[in-house]
């Protein structure tokens, strides 16, 4: 499963995109830098997201929607079509993303 698809199922069982996420963990006190361990249990707890999908929101909160070139543009299941996430949706998501 690519990361876009990681978080686009997330935002299909919580009805929160990706960007409304951030923002709740914002608020929380999570944000750039926070560790990895803290976000997902709240992520967890909160949303009762399994762990593969709460690390790709803790990416995002916590680095960033780039994420690396190791699977863009490659072969494969885990492969994403651009090194930028889609945090907006994926309903409103271009065509050309």
């Amino acid at each position: 499963m690519s990361f876009q698809a990681y978080l686009d199922n997330v935002e299909t069982k919580t009805g929160l995109t990706p960007r409304q996420l951030i923002a709740l963990a914002q608020e929380q006190g999570f944000g750039p830098g926070s560790k990895a361990t803290p976000v997902v249990t709240w992520l967890k707890e909160t949303y009762g997201l399994g762990h593969g999908h709460a690390m790709a929101v803790t990416h995002v909160i916590t680095k960033g929607a780039e994420i690396g070139s190791k699977h863009v543009g490659t072969e494969g299941s885990h492969r994403d079509s651009n090194d930028h996430l889609w945090l907006d949706g994926k309903d409103t998501r271009p065509a050309d993303w």
